[in-house]
């Protein structure tokens, strides 16, 4: 039995992540599968779940807008997940990455999305054939648009076979 964070974060997987994202969600039979969580790169090794607050970063250096997670074996689907995890509505910049074992990467996602607070969607994103994939990024948060500067979010990722 999932824990209750576990099932509000996965719960809002049915609804839609806005227009940007609605012609893109996942349907149910496509999420069908065996997938498990990955491990996010400098997790507590508790919680598979991500959960930060976007802010403008430090004045000396950069902002924290990028979530990674480690891919330690071969999939054929990742499967993104986001909630809004804030009281009240934001727009959110959110681009997602793979990173391949040989140093280039591929955004797989870029859109402004605007969920109702405590809901979210997900993204299913094929394997690219012949890359091997090392991490899956998440980034929320932008220069270009710091109007959800201050708003908390979740994300977590999983590997399908």
């Amino acid at each position: 039995m999932a824990s209750p964070l576990l099932r509000s974060h996965l719960a809002p997987l049915a609804s839609l992540l806005g227009v940007a994202l609605a012609s893109t969600l996942a349907t149910p039979a496509a999420l069908a599968g065996s997938c498990e969580f990955l491990s996010p790169v400098g997790g507590d090794g508790v919680s598979p779940i991500v959960t930060k607050t976007i802010g403008m970063g430090n004045p000396l250096g950069r902002p924290n807008w990028n979530t990674d997670f480690y891919v330690t074996r071969p999939y054929s689907s990742y499967k993104l997940f986001f909630t809004a995890d804030s009281s009240k509505s934001a727009t959110y910049p959110v681009q997602a990455y793979l990173k391949f074992t040989d140093g280039s990467n591929l955004r797989v996602f870029n859109a402004n999305i605007a969920p109702e607070p405590g809901t979210g969607g997900g993204k299913l994103v094929p394997a690219v054939p012949g890359k091997q994939v090392s991490q899956v990024n998440i980034k929320v948060g932008s220069a270009d648009n710091m109007a959800a500067t201050g708003f908390t979010y979740r994300v977590s990722v999983q590997g399908c076979r």
